[in-house]
């Protein structure tokens, strides 16, 4: 099941960030040769060509009939046998079916190579566009089919840890919000609302299992608003238990013989009630053996954990909402698309976030290949899932895309760009050269990543 999520998601990306390509080929008269989903060396499972006003399909197939060859303006559709993405062979374009050779020829008005350059950089920027919208469309769709679990203040048992700016008016950390002026405060957005748009007076808060009031100077909007930027996202942070969801492939915590649902409440004998606090302490022990304590169905536990670099246990962890009583809120078709939009771009910034590990050894230890893409879908089919881990796909292959490496559409947006600037076009030596070098670096990544994840699997990680 995990397979074949993972072949319909890739191929459903590859395929509409091909078409991103050819859209604006298209778009600005450019022959695209062919449009493949998956590599066809020697062989091709299906071909398909529009001619003569009907389509012409051939079954696997290792030679294009002489016939459809008379209609080079016309895109050859096709699916390979090697399931490792896919192309659109766009016409006088360097990439990795071509090269400096392919290009003596005179310039045709047909061709990528006779455009202006911003219709160039429009050509090979529009796959990364085109995945970036189908994920922003996605979160939107599936926020609207099956909206979004909310949890009440009153269900975050545990309270909350708010910023040092509260924290100096009266709040304290693991406060539960029952009141503001004497009414009702059921969600953290309502509470934001309470303290700084209607300038709250008085706060009650459930504190060690008994009510306190307190009061809030006349200033304290004003005081809040002076260090905070967005103050639903950082004057509260829900505390939970770090209760193991899952885990990262070959993780430390997994080698240690922790399970999932672990729930861990110390590290090294000092107790870390929440996740937050174990996940500060854990920070300062890069390189050390720790010792884990946690509850399983009841029995509290303890194991030796050996930390890398990184400082990490390897394991993902419930969120609230997993963990606490929530409710789902639905969405109608226009509520859902800022928010969907704001859930998009929330999880590119945590990507781009997270790619600083890659710098280091430790980081580069934990890269993963199509192994590890594909275990981070279920056992069993959850369309919800599916179509939410799509989206987080669709914008890391956009993100990856723009990398500046030759090879990738970023190695192509940045040459187009120079010429843009210095109206000094590359010559097509240097960039049949750098494609290589790029095509060779990629090689290498590809190999390393899933190299990693043959490790794992030997050693039954997978």
């Amino acid at each position: 099941m995990k397979i074949l999520a993972l072949l319909l998601s890739l191929s459903i990306l590859v395929i509409v960030h091909e078409f991103g390509h050819f859209f604006f080929a298209r778009l600005f008269k450019t022959r695209v040769t062919r449009f493949y989903l998956f590599f066809n060396y020697k062989f091709s499972i299906l071909k398909a060509k529009r001619f003569n006003g009907k389509w012409h399909f051939k079954w696997f197939n290792a030679k294009t009939p002489e016939e459809w060859e008379k209609y080079p303006d016309n895109t050859l559709f096709g699916i390979g046998w090697i399931p490792l993405g896919g192309y659109c062979d766009i016409a006088g374009m360097i990439d990795e079916s071509k090269n400096s050779k392919d290009m003596e020829s005179t310039p045709q008005p047909w061709e990528y190579r006779s455009k202006k350059a911003w219709q160039r950089l429009l050509i090979i920027s529009g796959g990364v566009l085109v995945n970036f919208v189908v994920a922003m469309i996605l979160y939107v769709a599936v926020l609207f089919c099956w909206g979004e679990a909310k949890l009440p203040i009153k269900n975050a048992t545990m309270g909350f840890d708010y910023a040092e700016v509260l924290q100096e008016h009266g709040f304290r950390n693991g406060d539960i919000v029952l009141a503001v002026d004497g009414e009702d405060v059921p969600e953290i957005s309502d509470l934001v609302e309470h303290l700084l748009i209607d300038k709250a007076k008085s706060v009650t808060v459930m504190r060690n299992n008994s009510d306190t009031t307190f009061f809030l100077p006349t200033d304290f909007r004003k005081k809040v608003l002076a260090v905070v930027d967005d103050p639903e996202d950082e004057l509260f942070t829900i505390r939970f238990p770090f209760v193991i969801k899952d885990f990262v492939a070959g993780s430390a915590a997994e080698k240690a013989g922790m399970k999932v649902g672990d729930s861990i409440v110390s590290l090294n004998d000092t107790i870390t009630t929440t996740a937050s606090e174990f996940m500060d302490k854990l920070s300062g022990c890069a390189d050390m053996t720790i010792d884990v304590g946690f509850y399983r169905e009841g029995e509290l536990m303890t194991v030796p954990v050996q930390l890398d670099g990184t400082a990490k246990i390897g394991a993902y962890l419930k969120q609230p909402t997993e963990i606490f009583e929530t409710y789902t809120v639905e969405y109608g078709f226009f509520e859902s698309i800022p928010v969907g939009i704001k859930n998009g771009l929330e999880t590119l910034g945590s990507y781009v976030k997270s790619l600083k590990l890659l710098f280091t050894k430790e980081g580069l230890s934990q890269l993963g290949g199509f192994g590890s893409i594909g275990s981070l879908f279920p056992d069993v089919w959850n369309w919800e899932i599916f179509w939410t881990l799509t989206a987080f796909l669709s914008i890391i292959l956009a993100f990856m895309n723009i990398i500046p490496i030759p090879g990738l559409d970023g190695g192509h947006m940045m040459f187009t760009l120079y010429e843009m600037i210095t109206r000094r076009k590359p010559s097509d030596k240097f960039l049949e050269y750098a494609q290589t070098v790029g095509m060779l670096i990629l090689f290498a990544l590809l190999i390393f990543a899933n190299g990693n994840d043959l490790i794992r699997w030997l050693d039954g990680k997978f």
